[in-house]
């Protein structure tokens, strides 16, 4: 009887034992799910300040937004030209200011798992090189937008730089001044020229260039006629016209 006592109470720590075992065990399960679980969902906050030289805040705050990454996360702005991002987690973004009338260089924005933020320059080219930036951000203003471009105002430049005046002036030159430098009287020169012209006429249905050299540089032919005399006639004698 004593013996069948003692089994049961013996029995009954076991279980007691097991059940408590199994608690402990799901308890730490539980706080390491829950630590990793918080450690993902931790978020951070971007503070900084806008500003745009001789323009109240109120003029243009109503019309822009911060956004941060994209538009992934989107802050507004405070009167006092001020605003803050929230719920943003470790990583790193690039923040900028969306004005429809105002620019601002973008900058970037790098936040560790442990809260640190760095603010730096933003470099698409160089994305390693490091310009830090004071935090809480300065946002710089880069000027208004320009949605429209100038229209172009004629000028004499134009008119001479143009490809088409040089096509046909420098063609105007060459037959002016040719004459002058060249002398046509000169049979050694006048011969090298039909050569040279010639050679860019091989086709013999074409004109030949060389006697149109000839006619273009022989000196002009009188035009005077006589008046009038006589003429003497084969076989008989002078006959007046």
């Amino acid at each position: 009887m004593h013996m069948n006592h003692c089994l049961r109470v013996w029995v009954v720590l076991l279980g007691f034992h097991v059940t408590i075992s199994r608690e402990l065990t799901n308890d730490v399960t539980h706080e390491g799910d829950n630590d990793d679980v918080s450690a993902e969902d931790v978020k951070f906050q971007v503070f900084g300040r806008a500003v745009v030289p001789g323009v109240r805040a109120h003029d243009w705050i109503s019309s822009a937004r911060v956004v941060l990454d994209g538009d992934k996360h989107v802050g507004f702005l405070r009167s006092d030209g001020g605003f803050s991002v929230s719920d943003v987690p470790s990583g790193s973004y690039v923040l900028d200011i969306s004005s429809p009338t105002y620019r601002f260089q973008p900058v970037r924005v790098d936040i560790t798992s442990a809260g640190k933020i760095r603010a730096r320059v933003l470099n698409y080219i160089k994305t390693s090189e490091v310009i830090q930036l004071p935090y809480p951000l300065q946002m710089r203003y880069a000027g208004p937008h320009s949605y429209f471009i100038q229209r172009e105002t004629w000028g004499w430049s134009d008119f001479f730089m143009n490809p088409m005046v040089y096509m046909m002036v420098l063609p105007l030159l060459v037959i002016v001044l040719l004459p002058k430098v060249i002398n046509p009287s000169d049979p050694e020169m006048r011969r090298e020229m039909e050569q040279s012209m010639n050679m860019l006429n091989p086709n013999p249905e074409l004109p030949d260039v060389s006697e149109l050299m000839t006619k273009f540089f022989s000196p002009p032919k009188s035009q005077k006629k006589p008046g009038g005399g006589t003429r003497v006639l084969k076989g008989g004698g002078p006959k007046r016209r």
